[in-house]
């Protein structure tokens, strides 16, 4: 854990990660070559916490287990890809922590999970020695965007207790009109992206909360919401003193955007 000179936990800040296709765990791009370098800038966290876009359940749910296991949960890729392995342990005193800040919602602690693509594609860049441990936190996909915003309000004092919480997901993530061979973004993922980004840095999180308001262009670049929601319990995390920074931005296959913000630090 990093500490300060009176032993104290320092702060940790807030990530909320782009984490686009898969193949970004082998490729090396401006993506994940910021994703390397806030590993290196990030004060040696004792544990993460990740909300991955890709562990949607009834109910809320948290790993619990002592080495979860890597899940490929994807297919149609290459072998390289379904051989990765991110061998980080668990952390069962964080599951009880997180289940303990967000009593009386019943959190169920999960031993068939694991570490799925949405959490490892990332930290295999920023941590690639997976000797940190690591828990997720499933999404409740019975739940409407308040009470993403608000579970992240409760557990913001983790970033006080030396815990990195992560979120995975994507602001705009259409893959069926996705451009397969490539291409200039869509206008309206551009607009949603623009809008989405100008809010986090206005601090005007109800506008997050709300994104639905922004019409059509909020319609074809979240239709489904899973991608989305690990957002919100990023921005809910944000000190009133503290900035948005976005340490990088951009599109991929033209309806996905990849940006990657972060609360609690300065841009890398």
């Amino acid at each position: 854990m990093s500490a300060t000179a009176t032993g104290k936990a320092s702060k940790m800040p807030v990530v909320f990660f782009g984490h686009g296709s898969p193949m970004n765990t082998l490729d090396h791009n401006r993506y994940t070559e910021v994703w390397r370098k806030l590993g290196e800038a990030i004060p040696t966290p004792k544990a993460i916490l990740c909300i991955s876009a890709h562990w949607t359940t009834r109910g809320t749910a948290v790993t619990a287990m002592e080495n979860p296991k890597t899940i490929h949960d994807f297919y149609g890729f290459p072998q390289a890809l379904f051989d990765v392995q991110y061998p980080a342990p668990g952390d069962p005193r964080l599951a009880s922590r997180v289940r303990e800040l967000l009593a009386p919602l019943e959190v169920h602690p999960d031993h068939g999970w694991g570490l799925d693509h949405g959490t490892w594609s990332v930290l295999k860049h920023a941590y690639p020695d997976a000797g940190i441990p690591v828990v997720q936190l499933s999404i409740d996909g019975t739940q409407p965007p308040q009470f993403h915003y608000d579970t992240g309000r409760r557990l913001a004092q983790l970033r006080d207790e030396g815990v990195l919480v992560v979120g995975s997901g994507n602001v705009v993530h259409n893959l069926g009109l996705m451009k397969r061979n490539g291409g200039p973004p869509f206008d309206w993922s551009v607009r949603f992206n623009e809008k989405i980004r100008e809010a986090l840095a206005s601090r005007d999180h109800q506008a997050l909360v709300d994104f639905e308001r922004l019409g059509e262009d909020a319609h074809l670049s979240v239709p489904t919401p899973e991608h989305y929601l690990p957002l919100l319990y990023v921005a809910a995390m944000q000190g009133m003193d503290e900035t948005m920074s976005f340490a990088v931005d951009g599109y991929d296959l033209g309806s996905v955007s990849m940006l990657t913000a972060v609360a609690g630090m300065p841009v890398i």
